[in-house]
């Protein structure tokens, strides 16, 4: 397994990530051995950055990565968030950057991972009442502390995230970008690379979508998150479906499935570009790291990117409540 730099404050990483999200919600049914069984298999196959949140299935993704991977942590990267909070029912109810609730909240993820110290700590959304350099200021306290090696920033803007860098170096964002979510392609990515920043995509699948298994409302469980997304829906999902066929048509000439296809596209983007695909189940975590050995063309990039325009994918990708946390 490649392993490269993550920013320039000397953290290294695999050259993909595991999220971990889905192990413990929004996509169905929960299978804790499956989970298991899937942490250890992307460990034996030399991943070493996996990803997880606090508020992920209200704790419990943290308590899961921290047990399975806990006895052999030294030798891995372990990233967690904070910042979005939740009801005790699950509900989101706001997102919390005050200086005091970032050391509170670091302490509760240190406890639940059982874990001395987090690699790389993330402010999971930026908290509109609260100036980023406040917050920020209280992450690197933590760093001083030894409870936080490095910190990042998640679906910031261009100009936040040159605030952010000015109070404390910030090693990573991690935002959605595939083919099927591009805009952070205008700024957001310059201004990275401008301050030496390192990229790590979520959801490089786009939910799933880029990998030809959800063609209808019909392929999601109950209480699958996608459900709700409202380019998950109706026509909206019929007109993004239609885009994957014509990569599909693009995957059958290059002998891959069309997951492999997007998620090499984003391995294409650049050396400091480092996605964190998630999954519940081994086989597609063996899928998605097939796709490291899958090396495009410019030509072929060109092609695809030409199908899924930044503009070409109809459907918000979140609900309209939780838009408006995004590029703040």
């Amino acid at each position: 397994m490649e392993h490269v730099a993550l920013g320039g404050q000397g953290l290294q990483v695999s050259r993909q990530g595991l999220g971990c999200m889905g192990m413990s919600q929004s996509y169905g049914a929960i299978d804790r051995d499956e989970a298991v069984a899937t942490l250890l298999a992307a460990v034996e196959a030399g991943l070493s950055f996996f990803d997880t949140a606090d508020m992920y299935g209200l704790g419990h993704n943290e308590q899961l990565v921290g047990e399975v991977l806990g006895p052999i942590r030294d030798s891995l990267v372990v990233a967690t968030k904070f910042g979005i909070v939740r009801d005790p029912s699950g509900n989101t109810i706001g997102v919390n950057g005050r200086p005091d609730y970032v050391a509170t909240a670091c302490d509760a993820s240190l406890a639940r991972l059982g874990m001395d110290y987090i690699d790389l700590y993330y402010l999971h959304r930026v908290d509109a009442q609260v100036p980023i350099e406040e917050t920020v200021g209280a992450m690197a306290k933590l760093v001083e502390q030894g409870k936080v090696r490095y910190i990042g920033l998640s679906e910031v803007a261009a100009s936040t995230l040159e605030r952010a860098h000015g109070v404390f170096p910030i090693t990573a964002i991690q935002s959605e970008w595939s083919l099927f979510t591009r805009e952070l392609e205008a700024d957001v990515i310059p201004m990275a690379r401008k301050l030496g920043i390192g990229i790590v995509p979520y959801s490089p699948l786009g939910r799933g979508v880029l990998s030809g298994t959800v063609r209808s409302d019909a392929d999601l469980e109950e209480g699958d998150f996608r459900r709700f997304t409202p380019r998950f829906h109706g026509e909206s999902l019929a007109a993004n479906v239609n885009l994957v066929d014509q990569l599909a048509d693009i995957a059958s000439d290059l002998s891959v499935s069309t997951a492999q296809l997007a998620l090499a596209w984003v391995h294409a983007r650049g050396s400091d570009v480092v996605p964190i695909p998630g999954t519940k189940r081994r086989k597609w975590l063996e899928a998605n790291l097939a796709s490291l050995a899958l090396e495009l063309s410019a030509e072929t990039c060109a092609q695809l990117e030409a199908i899924v325009e930044p503009n070409a994918v109809v459907g918000d990708r979140y609900p309209a409540g939780f838009m408006d946390t995004l590029n703040r």
